[in-house]
């Protein structure tokens, strides 16, 4: 108010300035410490009402002031002004420009306000406004995405153990209408699953997403090309958007956000700390009830509410839902193990063998594995809760090992045999263990890699160890090699032949007594 009045003092050495002595914006700006725009708009409004210098006698500051900033701005009957309302609104609709309404309030008003006048205006009135409220968001176009600073308590029945909730909040930028719920965590199944309640509270889906540049939304957060978490992305496909995270350091790309999270903290947050809540249900429950309460809260400084502006502004701009729900997703890189099998979560799905040793693209969601190559699906699967067991399709296996694939049984055996006896056993065991014998490639590999740790001997009496205690396996003579077991002396007991064994890719040991060597054999430790 200080500031006002003393502005309301130079009103006339600023009349004085230019109208006797002819000074420019900038030089009376200059001399009586204001801005060039509070000259220009001094100027404007002292010729719009027929002001000039000197000014007539015996008007003080205050009728000045009233003539200038009160009359300047009414209008005659014949030049109505414009409704800045429904400017404003019309302003969120794709395409619409100022240029347009204009031409269609003159088309009104003949005789109404030119452009300029038009545009300044509208201007000087849009600046009385929520700054937030001010920012032109077309209809439909844009959803921002946060959490706020404060959780909720939630108390454990048993325990008494109290756990905090976060509050997720979004917010469409033209009609600001608002969602709001509590989860868990952060986490991006939590983040991915809000969104997707979100976009059924809202029935359809906006052009554009805008998060903050959470981790579980921006993998690397960057200025200028942020990269997106994959899943992220992926819903964001699902639904027929676009992910456009907030830049860095730049508090006006969020702002509608910021400014929704602080409302639903002071609105709904604030209303329920004196309450006890024992689950998320409960929580999700009471925020529902203050949410619409709320959307419906009239504003401020503008007409109607946020449901009102949502279902004349945003609602019909919003593409439809599509025909399913997103099904969360993750995603991860694999590579392709020479026994044609990727491992996710402890698990071996098959790929076509073609793509051994390639790094291929895991789709997992809550019951399928999708495997892609290049962006192509490759494989797809029943994702399976077993550890350590194998899903194999038989059109991912080669027709004849042989002839596409060093890695066959027979020159792993063979191998193996240069290693001893006992561990050549071994590995035709671990061969003839597996429904498909090439899932046992790996351990086979495993087994006989163990002799570069620990040596051909120690590798040799574990092997041994293993086949009388009727253990043959890789875990079994790692935890022996491990553990020292096998420099243990092993009981007198009477040599009995090995049994042979029965398998349609196990020859048996009169192969390794032929005198044939395959020449073209490399041994697997190079």
């Amino acid at each position: 108010m200080a500031n006002k009045r003393l502005f309301m003092r130079k009103i006339k050495e600023i009349l004085r300035l230019k109208v006797g002595l002819g000074l420019s914006a900038r030089q009376i700006a200059k001399s009586c410490k204001v801005s060039r725009k509070a000259v220009s708009n001094c100027l404007e409004r002292a010729k719009l009402v027929g002001i000039s210098w000197p000014v007539p006698n015996g008007m003080g500051d205050a009728e000045l002031e009233e003539l200038l900033y009160t009359k300047a701005l009414s209008s005659p009957p014949d030049r109505p002004l414009p409704d800045w309302n429904m400017v404003h609104q019309e302003l969120k609709k794709k395409s619409v420009t100022l240029n347009l309404l204009w031409e269609e309030y003159k088309e009104e008003n003949p005789n109404g306000y030119e452009y300029s006048w038009f545009c300044k205006r509208f201007r000087e009135w849009e600046g009385k406004i929520d700054p937030v409220m001010r920012l032109t968001h077309k209809a439909g176009e844009k959803l921002f995405v946060d959490y706020t600073g404060q959780t909720i308590p939630i108390v454990d029945r048993k325990t008494g153990e109290i756990k905090n909730a976060e509050i997720f909040v979004a917010t469409m930028g033209a009609s600001n209408y608002t969602y709001a719920e509590a989860t868990w965590t952060q986490s991006l199944p939590d983040w991915i699953m809000s969104h997707v309640r979100t976009f059924v509270f809202l029935g359809g889906v906006p052009e554009i997403i805008v998060p903050d540049n959470l981790k579980s939304g921006v993998k690397n957060p960057c200025r200028y090309e942020p990269d997106i978490n994959p899943t992220y992305n992926d819903m964001a496909n699902h639904y027929g958007c676009a992910v456009i995270p907030a830049r860095v350091r730049a508090p006006k790309d969020k702002a509608k956000v910021e400014t929704s999270v602080q409302i639903v903290e002071r609105r709904i947050l604030a209303k329920l700390r004196n309450r006890t809540f024992f689950s998320l249900t409960e929580v999700n429950k009471a925020i529902k009830e203050l949410l619409a309460e709320l959307n419906n809260r009239p504003f401020q400084k503008l007409p109607d509410n946020r449901t009102v502006w949502f279902q004349n502004l945003d609602k019909p701009a919003l593409r439809a839902l599509p025909a399913s729900r997103y099904e969360y997703a993750e995603w991860k890189k694999a590579r392709v193990n020479i026994d044609y099998h990727v491992q996710v979560d402890h698990h071996f799905y098959s790929v076509p063998y073609r793509l051994i040793k390639q790094e291929v693209d895991v789709r997992l969601t809550q019951s399928v594995v999708e495997i892609l190559h290049k962006g192509r699906r490759v494989a797809s699967h029943y994702r399976s809760d077993q550890r350590n067991r194998y899903t194999t399709v038989n059109e991912h296996m080669p027709k004849a090992h042989q002839k596409y694939l060093e890695w066959t049984p027979e020159r792993l055996i063979k191998w193996a045999a240069k290693s001893g006896d006992a561990v050549a056993a071994v590995v035709e065991n671990v061969l003839a263990s597996r429904k498909h014998v090439q899932q046992s490639f790996r351990a086979c590999l495993g087994i006989m890699r163990l002799e570069k740790e620990y040596g051909h001997e120690r590798l040799s009496a574990a092997c041994t160890r293993a086949l009388e205690i009727g253990s043959p396996s890789y875990k079994t003579i790692k935890s022996m090699l491990k553990s020292g077991m096998d420099r243990l002396k092993l009981q007198e007991r009477p040599e009995d032949p090995i049994a042979p064994i029965a398998h349609p890719n196990v020859r048996g040991a009169q192969y390794y007594n032929s005198d044939k060597e395959d020449k073209h054999v490399n041994s697997p430790y190079h």
